[in-house]
């Protein structure tokens, strides 16, 4: 039986320089070569999962089909491998430390001193593996979180350092680091990756390829320096340039030869790399686009200080792009605060071609994102709303159009009259109890949709499958509260159609105007941004790119 492999990808000197594009990268250039691949992403908070983490202080939570709510990286293995990633694929320090106090309090270790080492290390070594044998893969690639150096996931390189000495073991450590290029100065320099290697082997481990993180391409001396400072071979220091893309990540690197490097190392066959329909798909991101759209997105995770944050609606902004670049349109997203609508009116709304309102929680910019689609549905504007931006599509209707002036939905005022939003079944009792980590309705749910409805125009055309009457499709949730099924006779009989229901509960998971009262306006429960891919865009997205 063969024996499964592993490559660890570490990052130095600073975050945020892609070592999750990397790790993909490989990943997919492994994976079309042949070979089966699994991704872990170990994180260094104690969190659970990501599921509670602000999407300012980590970005956007990506939802797996599982409900499993975890760091947006998970989402570029998804988007990368075109695969889903579950629970396995994800990992956490709050979760190694609560396994080894629970298997410590039932006397698991027999009455050993349970210690960091190696007990710690231990489980999460066991955690690697057992991803692998899930899936029977081949090569395991796992993501170390932060950069090299931190206290908190010094025990995740301590695992990998132990894993590559045990007999049998193959294991490969490419390290993702940065080579600025001072102004002041006009030239790359290479002393903080030397520091971040010198790190690594204080901790006993020993990089078998550098990928540098650069502007541009290193010239030799950079590649000398690096090859003898860190003890690389020349040909195993890698360009890891700026590009348009990220998607692009992948080609730029088979063309230095990373993957058949690192299965030649490893002793295992070349077999032929096919990548070209990724290389298509780079193609279509790369050509001149001769038509200019522009997006609202009207929500409140924006900003961190005076920077603005791509990273809190993450998920969505790759599904824009995903469907903009299959209908050859140019995108440009206006970021516009739900909370200076309120205050200021909607004229940053002007001249937009499309609104969105995403996902959202509580009060705060409510009455904004409200005005943002009473503006869209009024002035046929394309809309799209994602969940709390359903949720709140129904509340605007049911103001304006049903005369409910004070209708709301109960998670912003628990004694409105007209609660066309309340809570699902059994979630009141969880909110009471607090226990707020992992208990929304979560991950794959299945929903039929209304034939001849826009939703089931999108899904004909681009996706779903049959079930001989009606389409049903697979879709992704992240909520506690639903649409109330009290007022649906009000609604269809003041022209709003439900045209989604979930298959086990029959909830209302899609609303929308018909095609002849407006170009689009569709309200998803679910989140039609987690399953979009750039080889297969979202068809909800799709639908919406058409009608801009």
């Amino acid at each position: 039986m063969p024996v499964t492999k592993f490559i660890f990808v570490s990052g130095g000197v600073i975050s945020g320089l892609g070592k999750g594009i990397t790790t993909a990268s490989i990943a997919l250039l492994l994976q079309n070569r042949g070979y089966k691949m699994t991704p872990v992403k170990c994180e260094n908070y104690l969190n659970m999962d990501a599921g509670l983490i602000n999407p300012i202080e980590h970005g956007d939570p990506f939802l797996c089909e599982d409900g499993t709510e975890a760091d947006m990286d998970m989402g570029t293995y998804e988007k990368f491998l075109g695969k889903n990633m579950e629970r396995h694929n994800f990992v956490t320090m709050g979760q190694i430390y609560q396994a080894v106090i629970e298997r410590e309090r039932n006397f698991g270790y027999e009455g050993e001193d349970v210690e960091a080492i190696p007990h710690v290390t231990d489980e999460i070594i066991k955690r690697i593996k057992a991803a692998g044998e899930k899936e029977n893969a081949d090569i395991v690639v796992v993501e170390l979180g932060g950069t090299t150096g931190e206290y908190q996931n010094a025990l995740y390189y301590e695992a990998s350092r132990i894993l590559s000495r045990k007999k049998g073991n193959t294991v490969i450590h490419v390290h993702v680091s940065y080579l600025p290029t001072p102004t002041h100065l006009g030239e790359p320099k290479t002393k903080p990756t030397q520091l971040s290697v010198r790190t690594l082997n204080s901790m006993g481990i020993q990089p078998d390829f550098i990928v540098a993180r650069a502007e541009k391409a290193m010239d030799k001396r950079r590649r000398d320096r690096f090859a003898l400072f860190c003890n690389v071979d020349p040909e195993n220091v890698i360009d890891s340039v700026d590009l348009p893309s990220a998607y692009e990540s992948p080609v730029y690197l088979a063309k230095q030869g990373l993957d058949e490097k690192i299965l030649t190392m490893m002793n295992l066959p070349l077999n032929t790399l096919d990548i070209r329909a990724w290389e298509t798909m780079v193609g279509r991101i790369e050509k001149k686009k001769d038509v200019t759209k522009t997006i609202a997105i009207v929500g409140k995770y924006f900003a961190t200080g005076e920077y603005q944050l791509r990273d809190s609606y993450a998920a969505l902004m790759d599904a824009i792009d995903h469907a903009a670049w299959a209908k050859g349109l140019h995108m440009e997203v206006k970021w516009v605060n739900s909370e200076r609508l309120e205050k200021n009116g909607i004229g940053e709304l002007a001249g937009v071609d499309g609104i969105i309102v995403p996902i959202g929680w509580g009060t705060r910019g409510v009455e904004g994102k409200i005005a943002a689609i009473q503006h869209a549905r009024v002035n046929k504007i394309p809309y799209l709303g994602l969940c709390y931006g359903m949720q709140l599509a129904v509340v605007e209707y049911a103001r304006n159009v049903l005369g409910l002036t004070d209708a709301h939905s109960l998670e912003c005022d628990a004694d409105t009259a007209h609660p066309v939003i309340h809570m699902i079944s059994g979630q009141a009792d969880i909110l009471k109890r607090r226990a707020y980590g992992g208990t929304m309705r979560l991950g794959r749910w299945e929903c039929r949709v209304k034939p001849l409805s826009i939703a089931d125009n999108a899904y004909s055309a681009h996706d779903g499958y049959s079930d001989g009457k009606n389409k049903i499709v697979g879709e992704r949730h992240r909520h506690r509260y639903e649409f109330n099924d009290a007022y649906t006779k009000q609604f269809e009989d003041a022209g709003l159609v439900i045209s989604g229901r979930s298959v086990v509960e029959k909830l209302a998971e899609i609303i929308e105007l018909p095609a002849s009262v407006h170009p689009f306006f569709v309200g998803t429960q679910y989140h039609p941004e987690y399953r979009s891919r750039p080889l297969v865009p979202h068809p909800i997205f799709l639908e919406f790119m058409q009608s801009l």
